[in-house]
């Protein structure tokens, strides 16, 4: 059975044009894929322990080889626990808003937890840095209340779409599709305007995913 892992990273729920075009997304891929099984994160109901204390003393000691304390070894079982649920998925989907011109700070916190060395990727001498989740197709969705987009003159500003696709393509996908949605902060009908283009191309993606 195919797994298809979804992240929500907006706290406004039913307000968020990031989720509603995710839900039709998501009903579009079970009407195609009804044997799939769909797996929800809502990153402001998970339970993400601080990185701090015992955990980041942890990835520093195999980052050094060391061995772990038993308190060490305690806390890092949350940061594997998050690593393997992940990591078990055969497809993503990621619904993020834009916030400050970059991503929600628990979405943050959910990528501070993820990407640990041996686990989501390696480094060598010889082949430097690999990602090590590899061969999963992810399909980001992003919204935000400006336009940022090519030739809207503010590109410079977006470190929302650039910092997720480059830490995606650090820990080893290649095939990173997107849908944007933009600006949500306009007029009320040039939001139901980019929202409904938005909603179209989420159905449509979801028939091939």
């Amino acid at each position: 059975m195919t797994h298809l892992l979804y992240i929500e990273a907006s706290p406004r729920k039913k307000r968020s044009s990031s989720i509603e075009v995710a839900n039709v997304f998501l009903d579009s891929y079970r009407e195609h894929h009804p044997d799939d099984q769909i797996e929800t994160i809502d990153l402001w109901h998970q339970d993400l322990p601080p990185f701090d204390g015992d955990i980041i003393d942890s990835k520093y000691a195999i980052m050094h080889g060391q061995a772990h304390t038993e308190a060490q070894r305690k806390a890092w079982r949350a940061v594997e626990l998050i690593i393997d649920d992940f990591k078990k998925a055969d497809k993503y989907v990621i619904s993020l808003p834009m916030w400050n011109f970059g991503i929600p700070y628990r979405l943050k916190h959910y990528f501070d937890l993820l990407i640990q060395p041996s686990y989501t990727f390696s480094y060598s001498p010889n082949e430097g840095y690999k990602g090590l989740v590899t061969g999963k197709p992810v399909l980001a969705i992003y919204s935000r209340g400006g336009a940022y987009g090519p030739g809207t003159g503010a590109e410079g500003f977006d470190f929302q779409k650039s910092y997720l696709e480059a830490i995606l393509k650090f820990i080893g996908f290649t095939d990173t599709r997107s849908i944007v949605i933009e600006p949500t902060l306009a007029t009320p009908e040039l939001k139901d305007q980019t929202v409904k283009q938005g909603k179209e191309l989420a159905a449509s993606l979801a028939a091939q995913f």
